[in-house]
């Protein structure tokens, strides 16, 4: 076992991952951790979300138990000071911040992306639902809702370049370009209905070509939040 004054550096951390049965390091405001007895921790993954050889300072302050826990585990050493790579872009005053109130730099977007992941999942539903009951106040609903996915579908897309830059360090993926070209879909469907919508107020209640186009744009907005969704919890939970 390595001795408790052992002094770290980030690199050198990252070594001590779980993986082909090696040791489970985690350092905590500078002070690692052997934590390979855990259950939670033998795959070198923790709720298949945070990675083993890494400073988990901001984590656990978003986890729902305190450092405490930590307690149980042997320090082995400290944390050489030195800024995260993935800080090196980011303002000091900012990362200061972010200390203070992790849930800036973690949540703004996984917060705010559960609004139109709601409201344009239900839009599709009532229009169907005013069709097979031949209720109009349904499909009167189904605007109300697109017309609030409307507002919150921006407020969803600025906050995911934001999490993007400080916490991938904008690093391009096939991840990321789904989600921006999916994104971008998205958005103009939802104009588009919305518009047409708005222009013609009886679209649903007229049968005909038109109506059953307007139903399969609405319908649409499913599976591109589907996979807009899908391919987000691929980058919160990796594993």
């Amino acid at each position: 076992m390595d001795s408790p004054v052992k002094e770290f550096t980030r690199d050198k951390l990252s070594t001590y991952d779980g993986k082909e049965n090696r040791p489970v390091y985690i350092a905590h405001e500078g002070k690692v951790h052997d934590v390979s007895t855990s259950k939670l921790w033998k795959t070198g993954t923790h709720m298949k979300r945070h990675q083993a050889g890494r400073e988990l300072s901001d984590d656990i302050k978003g986890a729902p138990h305190d450092a405490s826990v930590l307690g149980r585990f042997p320090q082995v050493g400290t944390l050489k000071p030195e800024k995260d790579p993935m800080d090196e872009k980011v303002p000091d005053v900012l990362l200061a911040l972010f200390r203070r109130l992790p849930m800036l730099r973690r949540h703004p977007h996984p917060m705010t992306v559960h609004f139109p992941v709601a409201f344009l999942m239900l839009v599709p539903v009532l229009n169907l639902l005013s069709l097979v009951t031949g209720k109009p106040s349904l499909e009167n609903t189904a605007f109300h809702v697109l017309t609030a996915g409307l507002i919150v579908t921006p407020v969803a897309m600025l906050t995911g370049p934001y999490n993007w830059w400080m916490n991938y360090a904008g690093k391009w993926t096939a991840i990321i370009a789904v989600k921006m070209s999916g994104s971008l879909v998205l958005i103009v469907l939802v104009v588009g209905v919305f518009l047409w919508r708005v222009i013609q107020p009886s679209i649903m209640l007229e049968p005909g070509g038109a109506r059953i186009l307007y139903l399969l744009l609405t319908l649409s907005l499913a599976p591109v939040v589907t996979i807009l969704g899908w391919f987000g919890a691929k980058m919160t939970f990796p594993v």
